[in-house]
This record gives C-alpha cells, sequence and structure tokens, in this order.
C-alpha cells in the first residue's frame, strides 16, 4: 500500500491547485501559499509524531488519552504489537497511522485558505494535533478508549479508517477556522473560478486511488476485510460522483468537471468508517447520499449562511464524514467483518441490517464527542495563536497574495 500513501500524498498537493483564478497582471499570487500547507504539514506532523504523538494516540489504555510510553519512538521496532497489528511490525503500524495524522490538519487548512499566517498555521497544528488529533484517535482506535469498538471502550463506535478521527475532526474545525477568522477580502463576490482544473482533476484521480491504501489498508493484512474495504470504497466513490453530478446538471443544467470531482471526493470520505463493515451495494448507497448531501451543503448551506470555507472542507469532510459514520450504524454487518464477538466466541450482530439497532446510537455519541472537540479545541487553539502570533495577514498581503506575503515567492512568472 505504500505507493497507494504517495499517491494521495501527491493528491494533496495538487488539488489546492484549483483555489483561485491567477493568470498574471495585478491577480494576487496564491497558488504556492496554498500547496505549502499542506506539503510542510508533512514534515511537521512527522516530527510531532515521532516525538509524542504515536503514544499519545496508541500508547497506554486510558479512556481518552495514551500514555508517554512510546514517546520517542522508544520500544518501537520490529516485533508486532499484538493489540492493534500482531502481524506486522510495530514501526510497519506506526508509520501508516502516521499518514491519518499528517492528512488530518492538512484538509483544514482548505478552510483558511489566503489568509492565515504562516507562523500562526505551523503553531496551530502542532496545539491541534495535541489537543485534539491525538486524544480522538486514542478515544476510537486506542487501547481502552471510551469510543473503541474492539478494545473495551465504553460506546464502541465503528470507524474502519477516520471517518470521526479524521473527517468529522477536520470538517469541523474547518468550519470553527473560517468563522474565526471571517471572510477573504471580496468575498462574497463574483465566483471565484479555479486556477486550473486539468491539475485539479489528476489530483483527485490520485486521491482516489490512494484511498484504497487508507480503507484497504486498515484491514492491516492482505486479507478478505481488506478485498471488502477496497471493494465499498471504489463503489461509494463511484455512486457519490454520480450523486453530486446529476443533482449538479438537474439544478444548473449542465454536469461540470469541478462537481464530479468533488462528489468523488465526498463519496470517499462517507464510504471510509463503513468501508471495512458495509457490503457493496450498502456502499453504493452511502456515496449516493454522501454525493447529494455534500452538494447540498456546499451550494445551498453555505450560500444561506454565507460562511467562506475556501475549499468546502466542512461542505464535504465535515458534512460527508458525519452522514458516514451514521450510516455506518444503519448497514455494518457481521457477515463483512465477523471480528466482534462475545466472551463465548459468538460472532456478535454490528448495525441495523444485523438487528442491531443501538449501534447508530454508539455511532452518534462518536460524532457528537467529535464535534464537541473540535468546537471546543479549535476555538481554544485560534485564541491562543491569535493572542501570541495573530492570526490574519494584513489587508495589503492578502491584496498581494501570499506567495509574495507570506514566502517571497511566486508560482509563474510572467514574461511581457
Amino acid at each position: 500500500m505504500t505507493s497507494l500513501f504517495r499517491l494521495r500524498a501527491l493528491s494533496l498537493l495538487l488539488i489546492p491547485v484549483a483555489l483561485s483564478a491567477q493568470t498574471g497582471g495585478d491577480i494576487p499570487s496564491k497558488i504556492l501559499g496554498t500547496m505549502m500547507h499542506s506539503f510542510i504539514l508533512m514534515a511537521v506532523v512527522t516530527v510531532i509524531w515521532a516525538v509524542a504523538g504515536y503514544s499519545l494516540a496508541f500508547g497506554g489504555s486510558s479512556p481518552f488519552v495514551g500514555d508517554l510510553h512510546f514517546a520517542f519512538l522508544n520500544n518501537v521496532g520490529s516485533a508486532p504489537n499484538p493489540d492493534y497489528a500482531s502481524t506486522i511490525p510495530q514501526q510497519t503500524f506506526m508509520v501508516y497511522q502516521l499518514m491519518f495524522a499528517i492528512i488530518t490538519p492538512a484538509l483544514i487548512s482548505g478552510a483558511f485558505a489566503e489568509r492565515m499566517k504562516f507562523s500562526a498555521m505551523l503553531l496551530f497544528t502542532v496545539l491541534w494535533s495535541l489537543i485534539v488529533y491525538f486524544p480522538m484517535a486514542h478515544m476510537v482506535w486506542g487501547k481502552g478508549g471510551l469510543l473503541n469498538a474492539s478494545l473495551g471502550g465504553k460506546f464502541p463506535c465503528f470507524d474502519f479508517a477516520g471517518g470521526t478521527v479524521v473527517h468529522i475532526t477536520s470538517g469541523v474545525s474547518a468550519l470553527v477556522c473560517a468563522l474565526y477568522l471571517g471572510k477573504r477580502l471580496g468575498f462574497p463576490g463574483p465566483t471565484i473560478k479555479p486556477h486550473n482544473l486539468v491539475i485539479s482533476f489528476i489530483g483527485a484521480c490520485l486521491l482516489w486511488v490512494g484511498w484504497f491504501g487508507f480503507n484497504a489498508g486498515s484491514a492491516l493484512a492482505a486479507s478478505s476485510l481488506a478485498t471488502s474495504a477496497f471493494v465499498a470504497t471504489h463503489f461509494g466513490a463511484a455512486a457519490a460522483t454520480l450523486g453530486w453530478i446529476f443533482a449538479e446538471w438537474i439544478e444548473n443544467g449542465k454536469p461540470s468537471v469541478l462537481g464530479g470531482i468533488s462528489g468523488c471526493v465526498a463519496g470517499l470520505v462517507a464510504i471510509t468508517p463503513a468501508s471495512g463493515f458495509v457490503k457493496p451495494f450498502p456502499a453504493l448507497l452511502i456515496g449516493l447520499c454522501a454525493g447529494v448531501v455534500c452538494y447540498l451543503m456546499v451550494t445551498r448551506v453555505k450560500a444561506k449562511f454565507a460562511y467562506d470555507d475556501a475549499l468546502d472542507a466542512f461542505g464535504v469532510h465535515g458534512a460527508g464524514g458525519t452522514l458516514g459514520a451514521l450510516l455506518t450504524g444503519v448497514f455494518a454487518t457481521s457477515a463483512v467483518n465477523d471480528g466482534f464477538k462475545d466472551a463465548a466466541g459468538k460472532v456478535l450482530p454490528l448495525g441495523v441490517v444485523d438487528g442491531n439497532g443501538g449501534q447508530v446510537l454508539n455511532q452518534l455519541m462518536g460524532c457528537l464527542i467529535a464535534w464537541v472537540l473540535a468546537i471546543v479545541g479549535t476555538l481554544i487553539i485560534l485564541k491562543i495563536c491569535d493572542m501570541t502570533l495573530g492570526l490574519r495577514v494584513g489587508k495589503e498581503q492578502e491584496s498581494e497574495g501570499l506567495d509574495l506575503s507570506m514566502h517571497g515567492e511566486e508560482g509563474y512568472i510572467f514574461e511581457s
């Protein structure tokens, strides 16, 4: 799955290029600043993860956050960790989980693109990882975590590959950031058209393929469960693409490329928590619902409340992640994942389709905790960053564009 991880990382750099128009002249340069957010987070989060992040997420067995048993990657080597992945080296598991830790704050950066100071973004990322991501990862995936479904959680919430941990926390935090920072200069105004849809299209295609590494890889083995997650992921993305495109086609009279790739991402988000628990046709249904719901969130809800979520991180990831997590409680079945058993070894029913209606309540609890932690944690972090470094760039810097004002460079040089 390593090559798939690389594809998804590359797509993080390509997709943000669609952020704004830039054709030379007096139009501000914003491309490099946006891409730099995703790129630098791969470096920053990696270091935090090595120092304490992995240990806080997967060390110990408390309900809310791990301990420092694995700090500085102490005791993380070639021997497997039987609590999480008994057939692969713990170091492999560690670096695999790092990919989730990297991508999550990178998603948030889409909401505050073009208006947050680079220094503030770095501090925000460090604090957000410590206060929001690592505790949430431990609660859902860590041993003894409050929401862990297989290792002693009080409210077992099914999240195969990051619906609550990655998408709800990042999407909701993105909305908080957009509201706290305020709108970009001139927003709302003339529609900000994509800078380069061709590159965005390539990024989305890479993302679709790279997502298999996260979802199928979460089986932590080359197994039938990995195959099932792979199939569910693909089917969910396909149905969501169609859902978004047809909703857009009906409303606007034309199906757009941007709508198609947006629908694809919405489906990948929604199927993520369910991928290791649902059959192919429920995966299609989850994807279809996500395509339509996320389209409405991005076009109707965002317009109604006029918040400036530049890359629709909340409309796609926050809304799609919540929808997917709840529908996981409906369609999860032991026919796909028989790893949950009682003390006598009997396979337990998983979701509503298995006769376990209570699982929807557990999924709701997981969503609520993710929402509350993201809202409260992000507000505290933004206030700290604002009081120490200042969050928003000045009007002149924003007008000039962050490429020049923050990095002293331009993405494109036009010669007269």
